[in-house]
């Protein structure tokens, strides 16, 4: 289960401190134009490093394009992307690498497999996630040219700091510093609230809302395959993701129908426009022609300094110190991963209505 999708597959492959990481993205149509400047722009805004508040680890993160481009454009076969692992430090991990870290999937693949990498986490690494942005660059921008859909998202939450605008972004705020964060003069507070947390050596959750703009009506299904239900199985697959939101998600639970329901009334060209967006632009499964809005929970990190209790793999009691580079809050890099996971399963969800739907007249 490296695989994901329907008529746009993506699988990924690689451990973090293997010799490279890659990626399949198969189904994309052709005539799409990808580069490899293309892909820059979002591995660095992925990339650890970016500030001082995340993993020192730095790699190039170059993409080499093996398959499926021709003369700069798509050619319809599958597009195999590779990215060379320059910074790994396995000398890091000897000390754990018969212990299970308490919070890490240790445990779970040594049950599973009887057998693990514990370099970096191996296959579980946040490592892998670099090739799912990768695939999610080509997503968006077949998303932009296609159908002038806009997928991006921000940071609405860092432990206990709320933002003061989490629902107005000001995209250019967003992209001005590392945190993704809408409001500026709240940039002081997180760098602050950073540092002591960085020097106490422990770690803090985050949360991460995505918004897709002109996603248009009719993209899903009605019971299995609706939109929204693969877009929260794809955000739950990211590394360290407790939570998914649809909309006002839990925040529906204390509304009343009456105020939940999203009201409509006649627009131009026919259509509805809707009084406010409460579902997060799906209804039964199916967009609505409004944004699509989610929000995304992200745990702390268990890959602490500080000595917590464990076992080994033969059942022994031992304490167990985590040292390496590390992310004190992994939610801060997270926005574009979000953001490729939404995207590429928009544009898997526009391939199948397309299939079925394509002569279906609007009404």
């Amino acid at each position: 289960m490296n695989s994901f999708g329907h008529l746009l597959r993506v699988t990924t492959f690689g451990e973090s401190h293997g010799p490279a990481i890659g990626c399949v993205v198969d189904g994309c149509p052709p005539g799409l134009p990808i580069a490899v400047e293309d892909f820059a722009r979002d591995l660095e805004r992925r990339a650890t490093g970016r500030s001082r508040h995340t993993s020192q680890r730095r790699e190039t993160d170059e993409v080499e394009i093996l398959s499926g481009v021709y003369q700069g454009v798509t050619t319809g076969t599958p597009i195999a992307l590779l990215i060379r692992n320059t910074d790994a430090r396995s000398k890091d991990y000897a000390s754990i690498a018969q212990q299970f870290r308490p919070g890490h999937a240790d445990y779970t693949y040594q049950a599973k497999y009887g057998v693990r990498d514990p370099r970096g986490g191996g296959r579980s690494s946040a490592r892998e996630t670099t090739m799912r942005v990768a695939a999610g660059v080509i997503a968006k921008k077949w998303l932009a040219q296609a159908f002038d859909v806009e997928v991006r998202g921000y940071l609405s939450q860092l432990g206990e700091i709320r933002s003061s605008r989490p629902h107005v972004p000001d995209w250019n705020d967003v992209e001005s510093n590392p945190f993704f964060w809408p409001d500026v003069d709240q940039v002081g507070e997180l760098e602050a609230y950073m540092d002591a947390l960085r020097k106490s050596g422990d770690s803090v959750g985050a949360r991460v809302e995505v918004v897709a703009s002109g996603v248009p009506a009719g993209w899903g299904e009605p019971i299995y395959g609706k939109l929204d239900a693969e877009l929260a199985a794809a955000l739950m697959s990211i590394n360290a993701v407790k939570g998914v939101e649809i909309g006002d998600g839990f925040d529906a639970v204390a509304m009343h129908g009456s105020q939940h329901r999203d009201a409509m009334r006649p627009g131009p060209h026919g259509l509805p426009d809707f009084d406010s967006n409460h579902a997060g632009g799906i209804l039964g499964g199916i967009s609505t022609g409004q944004s699509v809005r989610c929000s995304v929970a992200f745990k702390p990190t268990s890959s602490l300094r500080l000595p917590v209790d464990s076992v080994d793999v033969d059942g022994n009691a031992v304490e167990v110190v985590t040292t390496g580079r590390h992310d004190p809050c992994v939610g801060i890099r997270a926005t574009p991963i979000c953001e490729a996971m939404f995207a590429l399963v928009l544009m898997d969800q526009a391939l199948r209505h397309r299939a079925q739907c394509g002569d279906v007249k609007k009404r």
